[in-house]
């Protein structure tokens, strides 16, 4: 059974950039990163979840960080040059992005927001992101996310032992 294009696998396709798809069943209900990484039989190290979110300004911010890690607000809020940032109520997610909670990619949005990777990310080949549809994701090379979305690298990521 062919899987039909996401926005965001069509936009990779004309501008000629190779990914693969990952595809996992949902039924379950688990969809956050920990459990796709399983589903797909990949490490969770290289699998990243697309946190959208907005600033003091009323800007939109997003943010791609390893699944099994938590955005650091204080460090997020730096990188986008606001006083403070907040996670993006769930309501308000598909309005925005054009994508559900559990299904968005950080390719191919209703609009280009300011986008930042983990620096974390080019230490690895690939990472695997939301192909834009919960149940699909797609690996690709960092740069051609960078090149896609116009991230910036920066640290985004809680310590691990709770200091920053």
């Amino acid at each position: 059974m062919k899987q039909a294009k996401t926005n965001a696998m069509r936009l990779l396709d004309r501008e000629g950039i190779l990914y693969d798809v990952w595809t996992y069943e949902n039924n379950d209900g688990k969809i956050d990163g920990v459990s796709v990484a399983k589903k797909i039989g990949k490490d969770p190290k290289t699998v990243y979840k697309t946190l959208v979110t907005k600033g003091s300004s009323g800007t939109i911010y997003v943010f791609v960080i390893p699944v099994e890690a938590e955005l650091d607000l204080k460090k997020a809020a730096k990188a986008a040059q606001e006083k403070k940032v907040e996670l993006l109520p769930v309501h308000e997610i598909e309005k925005h992005t054009g994508y559900v909670r559990g299904g968005c990619s950080p390719i191919g949005m209703k609009k280009q927001y300011a986008t930042f990777i983990d620096e974390t990310a080019p230490q690895l080949k690939k990472i695997i992101v939301s192909a834009g549809k919960i149940g699909m994701q797609i690996e690709l090379c960092v740069d051609d996310l960078q090149k896609m979305t116009g991230a910036t690298l920066v640290d985004l990521v809680k310590e691990k032992d709770g200091h920053n």
